[in-house]
């Protein structure tokens, strides 16, 4: 009976040049959507792989994240005298804390992308080359950062970044300024780690737009191939 259904259907819709085309407009939102959310869930899952590995982070220029604020300008005071080498260890370890956070940011990645609706994938297939990656941004950055904290601050614990932090603020003397510090190198280095993640998930989604060995699924072609 509802294989009688779905063939008088498609049959009404073949007689119906109305009907025919709402119903390939239709195919190609799902497939639109569903290429869109496949492209980014690729990307996102590539780029926290690529930044979750050693020196993810601090042996690429373009992501390794600096010393914020006070901290920073030390480090670039102190480097003029060779003396900045505990504060260099500390911007090391932060960047290898970063790494660690790497998984959780790849599965809030795959979180957010499951909530682009249609009408936003339409735009985005239509888009520049790097819309993906923008509208992921622009959507979700403020939410993924309030999620991404956490763990960023067990990671800068757990590595021994703190710990680092007040040895090195006492030997050039600012070790009154550890507590506020504290809290401006979690919000900082999370904020850095995600412009990483960023980053590398706009490469990727340009590599899949440009390179058609890079669309490795039925709907990857079907959808970036045109």
């Amino acid at each position: 009976m509802r294989r009688r259904l779905v063939l008088a259907g498609l049959l009404a819709a073949a007689a119906s040049p109305a009907s025919g085309q709402q119903l390939l407009d239709a195919l190609t939102q799902r497939d639109a959507s569903r290429g869109v959310r496949e492209a980014l869930g690729l990307a996102a899952m590539n780029a926290t792989t690529r930044l979750g590995q050693r020196n993810g982070f601090w042996s690429d220029g373009r992501v390794r994240i600096p010393l914020p604020g006070v901290l920073g300008q030390t480090q670039r005071t102190l480097a003029g005298f060779g003396m900045s080498r505990p504060l260099d260890d500390l911007q090391e370890n932060l960047n290898h804390a970063a790494e660690t956070t790497m998984p959780e940011a790849g599965r809030l990645f795959l979180n957010a992308v499951r909530d682009i609706t249609i009408a936003d994938a339409i735009d985005i297939v239509r888009g520049p080359e790097d819309s993906a990656t923008r509208y992921l941004r622009g959507r979700t950055q403020d939410r993924l950062t309030t999620l991404l904290r956490p763990p960023m601050t067990r990671a800068l614990t757990e590595s021994g970044a703190f710990t680092l932090m007040r040895s090195a603020l006492r030997e050039v003397g600012l070790a009154s300024m550890t507590g506020n510090l504290r809290t401006e190198v979690i919000n900082f280095s999370t904020t850095k780690a995600l412009d990483g993640a960023f980053f590398f998930i706009g490469e990727e989604e340009r590599a899949i737009r440009r390179d058609p060995l890079r669309r490795t699924s039925d709907i990857l072609r079907r959808v970036f191939g045109s």
